[in-house]
């Protein structure tokens, strides 16, 4: 499937999100990421790490400021344009996988087919199968409730890349992981990531896959209290 230009920078200004309770959530000042780095956001639990990745998601209310990829700033348009700028341009990968237990890996992994144009449909196929394979996954037909743990969080990541979006966005996806498997899929991603020049950004306890980013942002009490390159 052919790539997007590598137009996708992120840039945001100062934000502000504020809870259902009118509450300040989580303050930060203006951020600048370029396309195709590799950021880790890290924390104490509640410092409000999975707020922001779900509000560069565009899936959070409640948020005051802007966050522009590209020329696109997510803040400013209807729920069904950031719906439909989420599904074009953004790749999720979450914690609890969010597979359908009744179908089989490479049906979950090629879910997005079903909600893009026919001709488009075969490719995105194609490409979940190709990820399977990388990540080590039998694409043969059985239900994910027979995978283990590993497993499904690959089929998580497969899907999150069949459709070759420009931005790969992952909340804790070693949480579940025992050390073995989660190295081994760290290295996997991290490999996949950066061969095909995505922007992923991962809230993460993980410190093998922290250290593994190009740049660490570590929040603590809804507040940026520092943002550094690795070495």
């Amino acid at each position: 499937m052919p790539r997007l230009p590598n137009s996708f920078d992120l840039t945001t200004s100062a934000l502000d999100i504020h809870g259902s309770n009118g509450k300040r959530i989580l303050s930060l000042p203006p951020l600048s990421i370029a396309q195709g780095e590799l950021i880790g956001i890290r924390g104490p639990s509640g410092a409000g790490k999975s707020t922001f990745l779900y509000a560069l998601a565009g899936l959070m209310n409640g948020v005051t400021g802007s966050i522009q990829w590209g020329e696109t700033d997510i803040i400013a348009l209807t729920d069904i344009a950031r719906t439909k700028f989420r599904a074009d341009h953004i790749g999720m990968i979450f914690q609890d996988f969010h597979l359908f237990e009744e179908l089989g890996g490479l049906a979950n992994a090629s879910i997005a087919s079903l909600f893009r144009p026919r001709a488009e449909r075969k490719a995105i196929e194609t490409s979940a199968a190709d990820y399977m394979n990388s990540l080590g996954i039998d694409s043969a037909a059985r239900t994910v409730s027979s995978f283990s743990g590993g497993e499904r969080q690959r089929i998580a990541i497969a899907r999150a890349l069949a459709s070759n979006s420009p931005i790969l966005l992952a909340d804790e996806p070693t949480a579940s992981l025992d050390r073995e498997t989660a190295d081994r899929l760290v290295d996997d991603l991290i490999t996949l990531v950066r061969r095909s020049d995505e922007t992923f950004i991962a809230v993460s306890h993980d410190q093998h896959l922290i250290d593994r980013m190009d740049r660490v942002l570590t929040i603590t009490d809804g507040t940026l209290v520092d943002d550094r390159r690795n070495a």
